[in-house]
């Protein structure tokens, strides 16, 4: 099976770690997607949009040298949320939670790096487009066509990411991508690696 592990320039198999208090059929597709270790002294939650542009700036240009300087040295717990801000962004994050959890991060990573390609294409204009237009990508993770389908038809995923979103509105008073959670508060926009850091530090 194809894998995008290459397409980050980080080796994300280990880097990545689901929460290992649950049981391996609750990781896929509701479990926790995450990076690094929950033993680790800080934690921060990222709420994001795999069409949001500024999420795709943190996630291409900070997020590699946070999870180089923070994750991988066991400093810190990066867990990923979904906050889909449209149609295109839910339908992404189903097919992303779908793929196995090894594969999450490399394949957000992907998307992000190629948002313009699958998301704001121009020549983009029916649903079915769009579908194809992201399987490639699914593709080169390993999932074949039915699979792809399937999780896209996933009723129940596409509640539960909903109800995630509405609980980080409720909770955290989400409303903007990306919001990034550290101890309870919230800082939002798509700040470069000093601004994240000094985040940490002040946590």
């Amino acid at each position: 099976m194809g894998g995008l592990g290459l397409a980050t320039g980080l080796d994300p198999m280990s880097a990545f770690a689901a929460d290992t208090t649950q049981t391996p059929a609750a990781k896929q597709p509701f479990g926790v997607r995450s990076l690094g270790k929950s033993t680790a002294p800080a934690t921060v939650i990222e709420y994001f949009s795999l069409t949001c542009p500024h999420c795709a700036f943190f996630a291409t240009r900070v997020l590699p040298k946070v999870v180089s300087v923070y994750v991988k040295t066991g400093k810190l717990y990066y867990i990923f949320k979904d906050f889909p801000l449209d149609a295109v962004a839910l339908m992404a994050a189903q097919v992303a939670r779908s793929l196995p959890p090894h594969e999450y991060y490399p394949f957000i990573s992907a998307l992000f790096a190629s948002q313009d390609q699958w998301a704001f294409n121009s020549d983009l204009k029916t649903k079915k487009q769009y579908q194809d237009a992201l399987f490639r990508y699914a593709a080169l993770a390993g999932m074949d066509r039915a699979s792809f389908d399937a999780a896209i038809a996933n009723a129940k995923l596409r509640t539960f990411i909903l109800n995630e979103q509405k609980r980080a509105e409720t909770k955290y008073h989400v409303n903007a991508t990306p919001s990034f959670i550290v101890d309870g508060r919230k800082h939002e926009g798509a700040m470069d690696f000093r601004q994240f850091s000094k985040m940490i530090k002040q946590a």
